[in-house]
């Protein structure tokens, strides 16, 4: 029993030594610093692009009604067809206004002839008054109705201009060349014209060119203010400064256009003032109320250059882990811009001696105030 018991002794001794070796080798692994590679930012000044989101308009958009009333007869286009400026899109039934034509041409002949009388009446009153066979009155009255028929006339004349005017109105022409939407009026339909209360009967577009019309924030604007009078960047309100889209299926900015627009004053609930692009579309493609992305140029600025997997997102803002002398991680936020030659922009936050860790954050003993051991890289722009 005495040596069961000794035996059992000198096992637990083995036991407790293998497991102090153990314990001893993990504390010595675990107080390793971990391994990260470290780079410092490329300094750089680059162009800076805003982006803003915003839809395509049309430059000119028109609500075709007709100016006068009647029964829609003819309707003359396809729908959704392109039309010129003058084509004949539709036609009202043009027979009542030909009788007021009519109408208003006897009434003129009518007012000539009255005219004519007049004026010979003026005559032969003047050659009376010589031989004192009427009164200077006499002569006064056939002179004023000669006036009255003369005005008469006129009325007549600009009577009959007005029925011309209303006949042509029949005929309801393309206002501006564009795309036309789809017919609102079919054909047999008695339609209201006029100034007021008119039916709508279609509209028309025009597709090329095009506007982009956006939103830029207040900052944004006393930003671009204060460049302009600085003399670092022009006015978009003097200067066309270039613009590019880039559609809701697109990944490249492949739409290349000019600012032609800034308005006069800022949104006081929004907080924000319109701004407007505008893009030539030869093959007609951009739409208005497309939606876009719009980039514009928002001048030089001096910044720094690092790779996007070196952000740490913290909720809402964004951190960049460096190595401090000692050796340590320090957390610093950074404000971030656009990609920039494949690297992401970062516009305040970093300066160009800092080492940035670039491989290695994913390692969970690398955080804030832990010890590393660095290892020097280099952080590569590729060039667009």
């Amino acid at each position: 029993m005495r040596s069961a018991f000794f035996l059992q002794l000198a096992l637990f001794a083995l036991l407790a030594l293998a497991f102090t070796e153990q314990t001893s080798t993990g504390a010595e692994a675990g107080a390793s610093a971990p391994r990260v590679t470290v780079a410092n930012p490329i300094a750089k000044t680059i162009d800076v692009w805003d982006e803003y989101t915003g839809r395509f308009e049309a430059l000119k958009q028109v609500q075709v009604r007709a100016r006068v009333s009647g029964t829609l007869d003819k309707i003359n286009f396809t729908d959704g067809q392109f039309v010129k400026e003058g084509d004949l899109l539709f036609v009202i039934d043009p027979r009542p206004f030909q009788i007021a034509v009519e109408s208003a041409k006897a009434d003129v002949t009518k007012a000539r002839a009255q005219v004519a009388l007049a004026s010979t009446d003026a005559v032969r009153a003047e050659q009376l008054a010589a031989s004192r066979t009427i009164t200077s009155r006499e002569v006064d009255q056939r002179n004023a109705n000669l006036e009255v028929t003369k005005a008469q006339q006129l009325a007549a004349e600009a009577a009959l201009r007005n029925a011309e005017l209303n006949l042509e109105w029949t005929q309801v022409r393309a206002p501006i060349s564009g795309r036309v939407s789809d017919r609102r009026v079919d054909a047999g339909n008695l339609i209201e014209g006029g100034q007021t209360g008119a039916t709508l009967l279609t509209t028309i577009v025009t597709l090329d060119p095009i506007h982009f019309v956006f939103d830029a924030s207040e900052a944004d604007y006393l930003r671009y203010a204060r460049l302009s009078a600085q003399g670092q960047r022009p006015s978009s309100r003097d200067v066309k400064n270039p613009v590019v889209v880039r559609l809701a299926d697109e990944s490249e900015w492949k739409h290349m256009g000019v600012m032609d627009f800034v308005d006069n004053q800022l949104n006081a609930r929004s907080g924000t003032i319109r701004g407007r692009a505008i893009f030539q579309n030869k093959d007609l493609f951009l739409l208005p109320g497309t939606f876009g992305h719009l980039r514009l140029f928002g001048g030089n600025v001096a910044a720094m250059l690092i790779p996007d997997s070196a952000i740490v997102s913290d909720q809402a803002s964004k951190t960049v882990f460096t190595v401090t002398p000692e050796n340590k991680i320090s957390v610093k936020p950074v404000q971030l811009g656009q990609i920039h030659e494949g690297l992401r922009v970062v516009l305040a936050g970093l300066n160009p001696n800092d080492r940035i860790v670039i491989d290695g954050i994913a390692n969970p003993f690398v955080r804030a105030g832990a010890l590393v051991a660095p290892q020097d890289g280099v952080i590569i722009a590729v060039s667009n």
